[in-house]
């Protein structure tokens, strides 16, 4: 409930729609590849195969919270940490989180393993770790993720029915109006925004410039957070609540590669975040500028028969 008030908190305010002057011409709908619809429906395929991977977002299993010192774990009731029913000897080992690591100690008799070793005894989570180790234990995976100060625990359960199932959340009809022209506005170098997540916290995100597109005869303005390849948008609008998760969708996009900082925004291509349809998550929510005062008719919608936040 805490965490479902944060949202509303954070998403309710005041919507924000950047009406603004242009000088030049104003981005219009982009042009349609002649397959374009074969794109948008491998873009689909490829979206149901990374949800329903190993360790996709359909089978998290649990995100349990650290407290600093020890923190037993297993699949009994006795343990501080519960993993799902017969997974785990009742209590199978130790998390020991002590500042900015944490020492995973199995119990006697209990084998875990990183990339198929076998391991009773390591340090599963510091700092200075450029890759944090996946612990398997039969089909259960986890590993340690930290959000400012808090360390949890992200668990995976790859016997999953449902998931295997699973063949994509309902969306609208692909519509190539959707399909808008962007312009890319950078921003000062060093740049920064506050994005809020679903636990509350607030953190400056490097923020590499902003997208001007219009909608019908309005301008709109999104700023765009730095990826690792592509532009990351948090976008809310509103069909929010109604047709589409209350808190936003996501959409990524390529940094303009022509000198007239053009790109392409396909809000066919929007999508859920994780707190849309797992419990265990710890997404991040549209910046107040990124709250577009008009519906958008496109991308993912509310998803059925999948509890999210």
């Amino acid at each position: 409930m805490l965490r479902r008030q944060l949202i509303q908190l954070f998403f309710w305010t005041v919507p924000f729609a950047a009406l603004v002057a242009c000088s030049g011409s104003r981005p219009g709908q982009a042009p349609i590849p002649e397959n374009y619809e074969d794109e948008v429906a491998e873009w689909k395929a490829n979206r149901v195969a990374s949800l329903s991977a190993p360790t996709g977002w359909l089978r998290l299993a649990g995100m349990f919270i650290l407290e600093e010192g020890e923190n037993t774990f297993g699949s009994g009731p006795e343990a501080d940490i519960v993993f799902p029913d017969s997974t785990l000897p009742p209590v199978a080992g130790v998390f020991d989180h002590s500042g900015k690591q944490v020492q995973m100690n199995a119990r006697e008799g209990v084998t875990f393993y990183i990339e198929e070793e076998p391991v009773s005894s390591m340090l599963i989570y510091d700092e200075e770790m450029e890759t944090v180790p996946h612990i398997t234990y039969n089909q259960l995976e986890w590993l340690v993720i930290a959000r400012q100060d808090l360390k949890a625990i992200r668990l995976y359960n790859k016997q999953n029915e449902k998931a295997d199932r699973f063949t994509g959340f309902p969306h609208f009809e692909i519509d190539p109006v959707w399909r808008r022209e962007a312009r890319f506005i950078p921003h000062p170098e060093g740049t920064t925004i506050p994005i809020a997540n679903v636990l509350g916290q607030v953190e400056e995100y490097p923020s590499p410039g902003r997208l001007e597109f219009t909608i019908g005869d309005v301008l709109y303005t999104l700023d765009a957070l730095e990826g690792s390849e592509r532009l990351f948008i948090i976008v809310g609008d509103q069909t929010n609540g109604e047709e589409t998760y209350g808190a936003g969708r996501y959409i990524y996009i390529d940094y303009p590669e022509q000198e007239d900082q053009m790109t392409i925004l396909d809000f066919n291509l929007a999508y859920n975040p994780p707190c849309a349809f797992n419990t265990f998550t710890t997404c991040q929510l549209p910046p107040p500028q990124n709250r577009l005062d008009v519906p958008i008719l496109a991308g993912e919608k509310i998803p059925v028969e999948w509890s999210g936040l």
